[in-house]
């Protein structure tokens, strides 16, 4: 067992007991704290996927992390009101159904990243970069210019969707909701990274011209990891807008998308982990900082910097030390 396994799993536990030892302090507050993380930490996964096994740097997930809060918002806001979502060629009603918002969200999101990795994807460096980032924008720019469902206002969920069996009202049933879901990123994350896939991947993003050498098309590989990478971010985004019950463009702005790989860096670019810790670390910076400064971006700011020159494989590297897969 390796050091790395040990803190993944000390990770794991410490984000699942937070919560409940919140409410044996009488502090529920914190509960959402917790809830946030492991959401942030999710989409982070989602990206890690993209960013960190296969070194796509993406800076326009945030579109599918607000698709997804969009399709929470939507389905919930037609089910509230009984209305359809639409009438022609058959009516589809709306959804107040955690598991069907979810999947919503995940094909919303595999269907809008198809064409936009397949474009992206014949590009690389801050071209890639700059070219995800003009997509996100044009999401971004559609929502507030979407009057239907609240434009640059946004839309409000009146109550939070529900999941079979459990009362989502309840803070400690919806942080077990989002966790069960972040552990099932992870292992997903896990066994691609550890199959031929995965494998294919990681080669892909060392040496194009020998995985295409040995018969393997590399933007074939990219972008199966782009789409699945973006229908678990949308997942997120989902779970983030019953988190707040709101939704609105800010979730597909840029710096959300800053945010996300904020946390990868955090935590550790390509660890398994390193979305849980870079999420524990900056939701705590951003609520003691941020209640003793408005300006507490420029603290993390520094400690970015500091983890970027002194500490490259985030906390998850400077912890556990070099990857060791397998």
């Amino acid at each position: 067992m390796t050091r790395e396994t040990v803190l993944n799993a000390i990770l794991a536990l410490l984000l699942l007991a937070l919560p409940f030892a919140a409410i044996e302090a009488g502090e529920p507050f914190y509960v959402t704290l917790a809830t946030r993380m492991a959401v942030l930490a999710l989409a982070a996964a989602g990206l890690n996927l993209a960013l960190g096994f296969g070194g796509l740097v993406s800076f326009g997930h945030a579109a599918f992390f607000g698709i997804g809060g969009y399709a929470a918002g939507i389905l919930a806001a037609h089910a509230f009101n009984a209305e359809p979502l639409m009438t022609w060629p058959f009516e589809i009603g709306g959804s107040d159904q955690m598991p069907v918002i979810w999947l919503v969200a995940a094909l919303a999101c595999g269907v809008v990243a198809l064409p936009i990795g397949a474009i992206s994807l014949r590009t690389s460096g801050v071209y890639f970069i700059m070219i995800t980032l003009a997509f996100a924008q044009m999401i971004f720019y559609f929502a507030i210019s979407w009057p239907s469902y609240g434009g640059q206002d946004g839309l409000s969920i009146t109550l939070r969707n529900g999941f079979p069996g459990l009362n989502t009202m309840v803070p400690t049933s919806f942080f077990l909701v989002c966790y069960g879901l972040l552990m099932a990123a992870l292992l997903l994350s896990w066994r691609l990274r550890d199959s031929r896939f995965g494998a294919a991947l990681q080669a892909a993003r060392q040496n194009e011209a020998r995985v295409a050498a040995v018969g393997i098309d590399p933007l074939k590989i990219r972008l199966a990891a782009f789409v699945i990478s973006a229908m678990i971010t949308g997942i997120a985004g989902a779970l983030f807008a019953d988190l707040t019950r709101f939704v609105s463009p800010s979730m597909l702005s840029w710096q959300m998308s800053g945010e996300l790989i904020v946390l990868i860096i955090l935590g550790g670019t390509g660890r398994l982990f390193g979305p849980v810790a870079g999420a524990i670390l900056f939701v705590m910076l951003e609520f003691v900082l941020g209640g003793m400064t408005d300006r507490w971006q420029f603290f993390l700011g520094l400690i970015l910097l500091g983890v970027v020159l002194f500490a490259r494989g985030g906390v998850v590297g400077l912890i556990a030390g070099r990857p060791r897969h397998g």
